[in-house]
């Protein structure tokens, strides 16, 4: 449940929350490792730490978000089952979490979602209902399969527990390295930003946090910029993960408090980055997943003599899609 002092903040999580999502997380989600690479602390003059959230359970971090609101849910909550939409990790980590609490889950997905992403969310036990991205509203066929079923929606990213248990990452990569200057996270919806933003500022309050999103779907960079929640409407990107319409009206401030800087990179540098972390780290990242670390690897900001933090978001990579690319 959220914390005493997250209460009187209405809707808006802070450290103790993130703390208590720890205690909710500890012995289910996995402490995933930080690794370090001297080919790339030489290449970016920085010494920088990688967060391997591609190795958490589900193959993302959506998993720590996705367990701390499902077990924060009411005897009478966790009896009717839950609903969430989503492209892939957040599909996949709902329907983990659900079946490793006893919880039903539906999960809403776009017909052009990668197809290992719904194969595993079906594998985990869900129900999944397939969309049109470009004819229906997600939101839509959630809400109402909430009225017709009972079901409590969980949405990606703009949920108090979501966003405190994806705090958890940056948190552990703090208590691994010690204070950092600089902490780069990938940015779809903003949770996994803005949780982060949260314990690391808590943790080093003198770090710099940097969101970093594909190009075409910049809508929390143009949010940022304008002080106004900015959209965009199905951005064609590799970036899966990251293909959000907004913020959210939980995330967003949150950001806009907690945050430092916004950046955008391109698929082309993307890819590039990707291919270039599986050779050097010996780890599959996927696209989404390579954000943060294709900030710095092409110079998007001043990294020499700095030590820096990385979020490897997720490793839920689609071969066969990226194999066509390649």
């Amino acid at each position: 449940m959220a914390s005493p002092e997250s209460a009187n903040r209405g809707n808006f999580p802070v450290y103790a929350d993130v703390e208590a999502a720890a205690r909710t997380l500890d012995g289910v989600a996995h402490r995933t490792p930080v690794l370090t690479s001297r080919t790339i602390d030489s290449r970016t003059g920085a010494r920088v730490f990688f967060k391997c959230e591609n190795l958490q359970r589900g193959g993302a971090f959506k998993f720590r978000g996705a367990y701390h609101a499902l077990a924060s849910l009411s005897a009478e909550g966790r009896h009717r089952g839950v609903v969430a939409y989503s492209s892939g990790n957040h599909a996949q980590a709902i329907s983990l979490a659900g079946r490793l609490l006893g919880i039903s889950t539906t999960i809403v997905m776009p017909t052009d979602a990668p197809q290992v992403k719904v194969e595993a969310t079906r594998g985990y036990g869900a129900e999944v209902i397939l969309y049109d991205r470009e004819l229906d509203d997600r939101e839509a066929i959630a809400a109402q399969l909430v009225r017709d079923r009972g079901l409590t929606p969980i949405p990606p990213f703009n949920h108090p527990h979501i966003i405190a248990g994806q705090g958890t990452a940056a948190m552990e990569l703090l208590e691994e390295t010690g204070p950092l200057e600089m902490l780069l996270v990938p940015c779809g919806g903003g949770g996994l930003l803005s949780g982060c933003a949260i314990a690391a500022q808590a943790l080093a309050p003198a770090i710099r946090v940097i969101g970093v999103e594909p190009e075409a779907g910049d809508d929390v960079t143009r949010s940022f910029r304008t002080g106004v929640i900015q959209s965009v409407r199905n951005p064609d990107t590799i970036a899966d993960g990251a293909r959000t319409s907004a913020p959210g009206d939980i995330t967003f401030p949150l950001i806009m408090r907690h945050v430092s800087d916004m950046l955008t990179v391109d698929d082309p540098v993307l890819l590039r980055t990707m291919w270039y972390l599986w050779e050097r780290l010996k780890i599959i990242v996927e696209p989404t997943g390579a954000l943060g670390a294709a900030a710095l690897l092409e110079d998007k900001l001043e990294s020499r003599g700095k030590r820096i933090g990385v979020i490897l978001s997720g490793g839920n990579a689609d071969f066969k899609r990226l194999a066509e690319l390649l």
